[in-house]
């Protein structure tokens, strides 16, 4: 049964697989789906993405309890697992569909992201300013069946083992009291 309580949030942040990796393991995210959003073709598949013409992003849409944790913990998780001060970039990962991206899916959301990222800019945290897209939600499209749990069903691959695996265990040394 659905939580009606439930909020959804969608992020981009580089290869949705090093996201939903780290997202499916954070108390109060109930569901985690890989997809695209924020492009200009119906249904775009995986291969057209990567082509990097669409103008979608590869993201992650979680479903999160907000009364076991909140939007704005979402995404203190999400600054930390990805560099959002590249444009276009994560790592070996270039072109638009790996750029940093919040789709807020209500004005509540769009002013917790904005401040927080003022916030984080404000303390220079990294050594260059955030460019993390701020955009409101458009349509979600999910990614074609075989990336979903991708790093779950394929951890021993090895763009799994040198990218996915060192963000998920970054993740669980930081927030080791947030795991289900």
């Amino acid at each position: 049964m659905t939580n009606p309580q439930a909020e959804l949030a969608t992020l981009g942040g580089g290869c949705f697989w090093c996201l939903e990796a780290v997202f499916d393991l954070l108390d109060g995210v109930t569901d985690v789906v890989s997809g695209y959003m924020g492009g200009h073709i119906v249904n775009p598949s995986y291969r057209q993405v990567c082509n990097g013409d669409t103008g979608h992003a590869e993201v992650v849409q979680l479903r999160f309890d907000p009364a076991a944790i909140s939007f704005r913990e979402l995404l203190e998780v999400f600054f930390t697992i990805h560099d959002p001060t590249t444009l276009n970039r994560q790592g070996n990962d270039v072109g638009p569909q790996y750029r940093s991206a919040i789709f807020y899916h209500s004005a509540e959301q769009q002013t917790i992201a904005a401040a927080l990222i003022s916030e984080l800019n404000a303390r220079q945290i990294w050594r260059g300013p955030i460019v993390t897209e701020l955009a409101p939600v458009a349509t979600f499209y999910p990614a074609e069946p075989y990336h979903q749990d991708y790093f779950a069903q394929n951890g021993r691959q090895p763009y799994c083992q040198m990218v996915v695996a060192p963000k998920v265990a970054k993740f669980r040394k930081q927030y080791a009291t947030r795991l289900k």
